[in-house]
C-alpha cells in the first residue's frame, strides 16, 4: 500500500478533544470529564499524533480550535451522540425492561411535577433507574448530560424529539396580611437573583413593579414564596407551586405570563425501551 496508512483513533482521545472544544479550557475539559488538566492535554496531543496534524493553537493559556480542529470536533460531536444512543441500548435487557435513565428538569418542575411520574415508572418497571438533576441551566443532551430534559423553552436547533407537555402560568402573589396592610404603591418585590435577569418571569416581573424596589432576590424559587408567605413582599410564582394552604393570595394583573413545557430527548435513543417508559410517564402526568 502507498501512502498514509489508515488512522486508528483512539475514541478517550476523542472524547477528552471534544470537552475541550466544548468548554474552551483545558481546566473546563478536565472538570467535564472529572479528570486533571494534564490528562486532557496528554490526550489532545496523542490525537493531534494520530492525525498527524495540529488541531489546537496554544497561546499560553489560552486555547483555540484552528481549522482542522473545528472539523474534529463536529465530526467528534457526531460520534458521541451515536456513542450514547449505544451506550443506552446496552443498559436495556432484550427480556425485562432495565436501564438507567438521567432525567434534567428545572428545580421547581423536579419537586412539583415530576415526583408522581417517576414513582409511578418506579412501581411498574423495578428495572429501570433514574436520576433527576433539578438545575436552571440547560443540560447538554450531545453531551450525555441527561437523557431526557424538561425544559421551559423549545430547543432551537439539534436532533431532537420534542413534544409539548402544556403550560403553565405565572402570577404575583403575596400574604393575605400584606396585602391588607401595605398599600400597592409602597410594594416590595421579591425576585430572582442576576443569573435568571433575562428569564421571562423575571423581566415580568420587572415590568409590573414599574420601579418599585425589587428588595429580595434569591436563584431558590422555594425561598421565594416562603419569605413572601412570611410578608416579605410581592412574588411571581408559576402557579403549579402554589398550594391553596400556602397562606398565598394570588393577585390578578391583565394579560398573566404563561410559558410551556416542553419534553426533550435526542432522536437516537427516543425509541430505548427504558427511556421510553419514562417518557410516556412524563407525558401521562404533565399533559394532564
Amino acid at each position: 500500500m502507498t501512502g498514509r496508512e489508515f488512522t486508528n483513533i483512539d475514541w478517550d482521545d476523542l472524547r477528552h478533544f471534544l470537552a475541550l472544544a466544548q468548554t474552551g479550557t483545558l481546566l473546563g475539559a478536565a472538570k467535564q470529564l472529572g479528570v486533571e488538566h494534564a490528562t486532557v492535554s496528554r490526550r489532545i496531543s496523542s490525537l493531534e499524533a494520530s492525525l498527524g496534524r495540529k488541531l489546537v493553537d496554544r497561546r499560553g493559556r489560552r486555547i483555540s480550535l484552528n481549522r482542522d480542529g473545528e472539523q474534529v470536533a463536529r465530526h467528534a460531536a457526531l460520534v458521541a451522540v451515536h456513542t450514547a444512543a449505544i451506550e443506552q441500548l446496552g443498559r436495556s435487557s432484550t427480556t425485562e425492561l432495565r436501564g438507567h435513565v438521567r432525567i434534567s428538569a428545572p428545580p421547581a418542575l423536579s419537586s412539583v411535577l415530576l415526583a408522581q411520574p417517576i414513582a409511578a415508572v418506579r412501581r411498574d418497571h423495578p428495572g429501570v433507574e433514574i436520576t433527576l438533576v433539578g438545575e436552571k441551566r440547560l443540560a447538554s443532551l450531545n453531551r450525555r448530560e441527561a437523557d431526557i430534559a424538561v425544559r421551559m423553552s423549545r430547543p432551537e436547533e439539534g436532533d431532537y424529539s420534542i413534544v409539548k407537555l402544556g403550560e403553565t402560568s405565572f402570577h404575583l402573589y403575596a400574604s393575605r396580611t400584606y396585602l391588607e396592610t401595605v398599600p400597592p404603591k409602597d410594594w416590595t418585590f421579591i425576585g430572582y437573583d442576576e443569573t435568571m435577569n433575562a428569564s421571562p418571569q423575571q423581566l415580568r416581573l420587572v415590568e409590573l413593579a414599574a420601579g418599585r424596589p425589587i428588595a429580595v432576590r434569591s436563584s431558590v424559587l422555594e425561598f421565594q414564596a416562603a419569605i413572601a408567605n412570611l410578608g416579605a413582599g410581592v412574588v411571581m410564582l408559576p402557579d403549579f407551586v402554589v398550594a391553596e394552604s400556602s397562606g398565598l393570595q394570588r393577585i390578578e394583573t391583565e394579560h398573566p405570563l404563561t410559558r410551556e413545557v416542553w419534553l426533550v430527548v435526542h432522536s437516537d435513543i427516543k425509541d430505548v425501551p427504558s427511556i421510553r417508559v419514562v417518557i410516556d410517564a412524563l407525558k401521562k402526568v404533565l399533559e394532564e
